[in-house]
């Protein structure tokens, strides 16, 4: 197929997902049991710095979605609302880095599902986890799996979303049992005071301000998929505050669970949740408890890279439409109705930086960079975001248009939202460049991070001027 514009190219796409296949998409891209592991290791300020995250960045950041995705329910998402805003460069500068921020962003998740998959083998788990060549062969098993369950369909890649969206909630509840029972039977490893529970402001908690906002995005992920949505004005804001307030809830209380079964400098920022899974099911003596939550958090994982697939494929699928990619991009599977050539790229390509990353690092380390190195690409179409919202807010649809979902209060209302969203956007950002506290060696995270995220825009701003051209030389003469 040769796309040939958007419309006609997002009609063919089937209209696969109804509130709960979304409600369970935003779950398993956004909960992540790796981020509340990380805050365990920043220790008891990160109970402070969760509920920061959620008033400053997480409730604006759902009412700005809510508001974009219910005005422009079209395929494409961040890269719509930012081509709506700013016009045709800006959006594709933010359509690309939120694509090719997945280039880093999957082998970095993909470390984390295999090294929590580890677990699954009882006694040896612990060592797995930290094994390179089981680590690398789970990653990319799973990487495969969620790259041809999309290519074969929503109808059926659905599934492996709400299986992981489940898979994800009900380890964490089994950890919030096993911390309840083993506190109340023996104590807490960790004393809790309102003191030790606000901010600590050192070179560790700073770096980890960037991955505690991060933990939280990926609500605006099924609206890149709109147009595969039934009744997507209606469906996506339910979906987006029902998964909010459970995802908040969640985070909070699997930080607690952790803190009070593990000591913050022994929690592994990948695998501390089934770390701490393991102790409390161990003195309760019912070990096989550790081994079901492993399980099931395969499957979450699982979950979530297949989110992640889903939804930024469509971000290409749609700039391919527009001519700014190559147009194989815009192509749509004839039996499937998917676009497959997107996906297949960005799990190529994925799984080639998942290689590269482990180059001449530690495990560790190499996590540490992909996090770091995707958080700053994902954070710029955030600031698209943001600040595409003030801007729309005085187009005359924002009032008539019955199915929009608006941000409350109006335009200051708007400027509220938008603003303090930009803010925390862009103060993570700048975090991400300050190497964590234990970093062996400053000056090499600093040089590869800026070079690998420089060389990401470098090459995006290459091929929009290849595509602009050829768009240019196309157009009939006047």
């Amino acid at each position: 197929m040769t796309p040939a514009s958007e419309t006609e190219a997002g009609s063919q796409l089937r209209k696969s997902m109804g509130f709960w296949d979304v409600l369970l998409f935003n779950i398993a891209a956004v909960l992540g049991p790796r981020w509340i592991a990380a805050a365990g290791r920043n220790g008891t300020s990160s109970i402070s710095l969760w509920v920061l995250a959620a008033l400053l960045f997480f409730v604006p950041g759902a009412l700005v979605i809510n508001e974009l995705s219910s005005r422009f329910p079209k395929e494409g998402g961040l890269y719509v609302w930012a081509k709506e805003a700013f016009g045709d460069f800006h959006g594709f500068i933010a359509g690309w880095t939120y694509w090719i921020y997945t280039i880093f962003y999957f082998p970095g998740l993909l470390l984390a599902s295999a090294s929590m998959s580890a677990y699954m083998f009882g006694a040896h788990g612990e060592a797995l986890s930290q094994n390179r060549g089981f680590l690398l062969s789970v990653s990319v098993g799973l990487l495969v799996v969620a790259v041809v369950l999309n290519i074969v369909g929503l109808n059926i890649g659905k599934w492996l979303q709400n299986a992981g969206g489940v898979g994800t909630v009900l380890p964490l509840a089994i950890l919030a049992v096993v911390a309840l029972i083993v506190t109340l039977r023996y104590g807490s490893v960790t004393h809790f005071t309102w003191h030790n529970m606000l901010p600590a402001w050192d070179w560790n908690t700073v770096n980890f301000w960037s991955q505690i906002a991060f933990a939280f995005t990926g609500l605006e992920l099924v609206s890149a998929m709109s147009e595969e949505v039934r009744d997507p004005q209606r469906t996506l804001p339910r979906a987006v505050y029902g998964a909010g307030a459970l995802i908040a809830i969640i985070y909070i209380a699997g930080t607690f669970s952790v803190l009070a079964l593990a000591k913050a400098p022994s929690i592994d920022p990948q695998s501390g949740v089934f770390d701490a899974i393991s102790i409390g099911s161990t003195i309760l003596k019912v070990g096989f408890v550790g081994i079901l939550a492993a399980l099931l958090v395969t499957v979450g994982n699982a979950g979530g890279v297949g989110t992640t697939v889903a939804g930024i494929s469509r971000v290409p699928f749609v700039v391919g439409i527009d001519r700014y990619l190559p147009k194989a991009f815009g192509r749509i599977h004839p039996r499937w109705k998917t676009p497959w050539v997107s996906i297949l790229v960005q799990g190529a390509l994925s799984g080639a930086i998942l290689l590269i990353s482990q180059i001449n690092d530690t495990t560790r380390g190499a996590y540490q960079f992909l996090v770091d190195a995707g958080i700053i690409l994902y954070f710029i179409p955030f600031l698209y975001m943001f600040a595409a919202v003030i801007r729309l807010a005085r187009r005359p649809d924002r009032v008539s248009n019955a199915h929009a979902v608006v941000v409350p209060g109006g335009r200051v209302g708007v400027w509220i939202a938008g603003s303090l969203g930009f803010l925390v956007v862009l103060l993570g950002i700048a975090v991400s460049l300050i190497p964590p506290g234990d970093s062996a060696n400053k000056f090499d995270f600093e040089l590869k991070l800026l070079i690998g995220t420089v060389a990401s825009i470098c090459i995006g701003l290459l091929l929009y001027w290849r595509g602009a051209r050829e768009k240019s030389d196309a157009a009939p003469l006047a």
